[in-house]
């Protein structure tokens, strides 16, 4: 078993190299590919460093491959470019941003390692490790979010919005995805639910951080989220 990580990067020169170390921490025969969506922070800079760094070395399990965007285009074009290079069995999507923990990949990948599910989604909301406490309104729009996407689906996550999804790379790669934003996350659950995918959720440690931290989410992305979700639902 081989398995891909996908980490879309978009200004997080903060974060970027501690996230990479984190995930290469992990180990699993892995590919790790970084694709940054036209950064202007100097991620750019810091990430052409750390893959001549990392492959300079002799580690097979941890290859890393840098894509660069020459604009930014969101998180669903970082991801749909990645996906052209993957090789590994198993892909997980890693945001750069240390809100969620490598350390959980493990838990992610056994329903999956065991036969028992296609895609796999973390849930912040359920159980798992400790999480910080942040946003009333961000949880209440992502549960609402999550019920409109559970009413149009009929599947019953908890977490629709999570970062950490899991998928057979035979199964992704089979998906043709078109969002190019945040757009990705009610895409790709609403074309998963389509396919009758094996679905299950994992619980994860969670730490959010606040806008004065970089976090870039905002009620905007609630209100495209609830479109793209109407979209998919009524033409794939």
């Amino acid at each position: 078993m081989k398995l891909s990580v996908l980490i879309p990067v978009y200004n997080e020169v903060n974060t970027l190299e501690e996230a990479i170390r984190r995930v290469r921490s992990v180990r699993l025969p892995k590919e790790i590919i970084v694709v940054d969506d036209g950064s202007t922070d100097g991620s750019r800079e810091l990430l052409k460093r750390l893959e001549m760094e990392a492959n300079s070395g002799d580690d097979p399990l941890n290859e890393l491959k840098v894509y660069f965007q020459p604009k930014n285009q969101g998180k669903g074009a970082a991801i749909r470019s990645a996906l052209s290079d993957v090789a590994g069995d198993i892909v997980i999507i890693q945001d750069a941003d240390l809100e969620y923990d490598p350390g959980d990949y493990m838990k992610l990948l056994e329903p999956i390692l065991s036969g028992k599910a296609d895609v796999v989604y973390g849930t912040r909301f359920y159980g798992g490790g400790p999480h910080r406490v942040l946003f009333f309104w961000h949880y209440l729009g992502n549960q609402l979010l999550t019920l409109i996407s559970n009413v149009l689906t009929n599947l019953n996550l908890t977490d629709m919005e999570v970062g950490y999804k899991v998928f057979k790379a035979e199964v992704l790669k089979k998906i043709e995805l078109k969002s190019n934003r945040f757009g990705f996350e009610p895409e790709i659950t609403l074309k998963v639910a389509k396919r009758r995918c094996r679905v299950y959720e994992v619980p994860i440690s969670y730490h959010g951080r606040t806008y004065a931290e970089g976090k870039k989410i905002t009620w905007k992305d609630g209100i495209a989220t609830f479109y793209f979700l109407i979209r998919f639902w009524l033409k794939d």
